[in-house]
This record gives structure tokens, sequence and C-alpha cells, in this order.
């Protein structure tokens, strides 16, 4: 909307450019909160994104992110259907949280997964030198679909190590049961662990972290979450008494590009492709989407769904991934989330440091 253009032709004059751009974390265009009026509740604004498409000749459109950015995808679209300027329009999802619709996983999520999968391991082996009870709390993000909470017990379907509860936002959180399932959990061992999601309510809707906040909200009327851990951990100090310290992994999670999967990197490569592809057979006002073929060996294939029948839709973890307790997930979902972080990127490193792309 302010016309602030870079020619990427002429900025990418080589393959290595491209492959830096792939372990560069971040995004590398920027990113943005603008959320688009209801198609008919201001013809001005369009009016005016149409009038900029026209001056450029901006006809293919490719906006790549997570659940409001379909929205914008599935906004656009119907506008353009009613409105004479012939332009494709393909939403490319792009979100750590998982939580669309319509595809197996999202690029990105792999690579987040992976970071708190493996920051969980190191976080246990830490909090196992010490003989005292204590109990650490990592809270991960996560506002209503628990997927990257998830993620933090993937260590159970290949060396045994998890943390001793997981609560993910799908289950409504009880702080009685909480503490019970803590002094369970220190009666077979003093160094717990346990995995949180940043957007576990209690049954009135309320969140867990809520008094830690200013209740500010962004632009598409998402409330700012973070404090969950901190809340729990002022809870179990006030009701157990042991030591106990809250660790938020807060934005490595979804930057830690040194950590990165491979396979999270090679996918995203391959949708981007894929989106080029479908955009030059005149697919338009659709998401691309990934499908899952196979488990074992793992396989997936490309494809596309109607924007308009993923917008504004979340997908949660399934209910199959959690267990009957509501405090941990099950093996299912380590299987599934497991070759989504595998493989390790190979990053470019000057004097011991990643070398990443600035436009």
């Amino acid at each position: 909307m302010r016309e602030d253009l870079i020619d990427l032709t002429a900025y990418f004059d080589g393959e290595k450019k491209l492959e830096l751009l792939e372990h560069t974390p971040a995004a590398a265009l920027g990113s943005c909160r603008k959320k688009l009026p209801k198609v008919g509740e201001d013809d001005d604004f369009y009016e005016k994104l149409i009038a900029i498409f026209r001056k450029y000749d901006i006809r293919y459109f490719f906006y790549i992110g997570g659940n409001d950015s379909m929205d914008t995808v599935a906004k656009l679209s119907e506008y353009t259907r009613g409105h004479d300027y012939d332009m494709v329009i393909l939403g490319v999802p792009k979100t750590i949280d998982n939580d669309l619709v319509g595809t197996d996983h999202t690029p990105g999520f792999g690579s987040a997964a992976k970071y708190i999968a493996v920051t969980t391991q190191e976080i246990i082996r830490d909090c196992a030198v010490y003989k005292i009870p204590a109990v650490t709390i990592i809270e991960i993000m996560g506002r209503d679909a628990g997927w990257l909470t998830a993620a933090s017990a993937i260590g159970r379907v290949v060396n045994g190590i998890e943390p001793d509860l997981v609560y993910l936002p799908e289950r409504t959180f009880d702080m009685q049961a909480f503490f019970a399932d803590v002094r369970a959990a220190l009666e077979k061992h003093p160094n717990v662990v346990i995995a949180v999601s940043e957007g576990l309510r209690f049954a009135d809707g309320h969140y867990v972290g809520e008094g830690t906040q200013t209740g500010a909200k962004d632009a598409f009327g998402h409330a700012y979450l973070a404090g969950t851990g901190k809340a729990l951990e002022l809870a179990v100090k006030a009701e157990i008494g042991c030591k106990v310290r809250s660790v938020e992994l807060n934005l490595p999670q979804r930057c830690a590009a040194h950590l990165a999967s491979k396979t999270d990197l090679d996918e995203s490569v391959m949708l981007g492709k894929a989106a080029v592809n479908a955009a030059e057979e005149g697919i338009t006002r659709q998401m691309m989407t990934m499908q899952r073929v196979s488990d074992a060996p793992y396989s997936i294939e490309y494809w596309h769904s109607d924007v308009s029948e993923i917008a504004n839709k979340i997908r949660t973890v399934d209910d199959a991934f959690i267990n009957e307790a509501g405090n941990h997930v099950t093996d299912a979902c380590c299987r599934y989330l497991l070759p989504l972080i595998a493989g390790e990127a190979a990053c470019k490193y000057e004097a011991g440091l990643p070398v990443h792309l600035i436009l």
C-alpha cells in the first residue's frame, strides 16, 4: 500500500544468494499485521489496492503466512471475483503454529518443532544434575493449537526422554488437577520438567497467564500472550513450596535457523516452486497444501485447496494425539511429528557466526 517495492530479480543474481536465504531466519521481505476490511465495507481501500496492482502490472499475487494471511488471500479473492482485474491469487502457507486446515503441516513448523524438541532435551539434562525437589516449566508458543508444545515430547519415540507433563490449549486447564499431577511427578523423581502452551485457558475462558498481561490486542483482535509459565511458577511455589522456575522459549523458537530442520527447508522451497507451477497453470484463489502420502518412508505431495474453505479456521491437535488425562501427548502424536524435524541444515559460518542474507 506504501509502494515500498524491491526488484528481487536484480538482487538475486545467482543461486548462492537464494541458498543463503534458505538459512536466514525471519521474513526477508518483512511482515505486517494489516487486516483487510470485509468486502463491501470499504470499497475505497480495495480500489486503491487494485490501482497499485494496475500501476505495476502485478498479475501474480503470492501471499505468504498463516491464518491471518489466508484471511487476506480469501478477501482479495472474493473482491476480485466481482471486479474486472485479471490476476492469479495464491496463498502460500508458512506458520510455525501448524494450525492451518487442509494441509498435513505448514512450512516453518518443522524447524520450530526441532528447536523445541532439542531444547527440551537439553533442559531435561540440565535439570537432572540436582537431587533436590524442583519443578521447571517451559512455556511454548501456541494460542489455540498446541502443536509446538506437543513437539517437546518427540524424544519419547527416539530415546525415551520427554517432559513429565505436557499441557495443550486443546484441553481446559484445571489448577487443582495440575497441582495433583505435579505432586505425582515429584513422587517419581525430584527433577520435574513440564511443557505448557502459552494459550492455556481455564474453564471460564480466561488465559492462565492473563493476569501478567496488559490486555492489548493486535490488528486481528488477538490478545498478546506470554506469562503462562510465570503464572504457573508462582502457583506451584505457593501451593507446593519446592524450588520452581519457568523458562519462556520466546522468539528463539521461531528464528533459530542454526537448528532448522532440513526436511522443513526442503519442503518450503518445493512448496514455493509448486505455487509458481500452479500459477502458470492458471490456478487461483487457492492455498497451496501438503498431503502426507506415507509415514514409512515419509513422503508428501503438493496440492492446493480453496482458500475460502481454509481462512479463519483453526486446525487443533487431534484428539487421538492427546492422552485421556489431558496432561500429555500420545505415541501417535510423536510419530506424526518425528519426520518433520528430520535432517540438519548445512549453515554457512564466518568467524564462528552464521551468515545471513539481509535485503
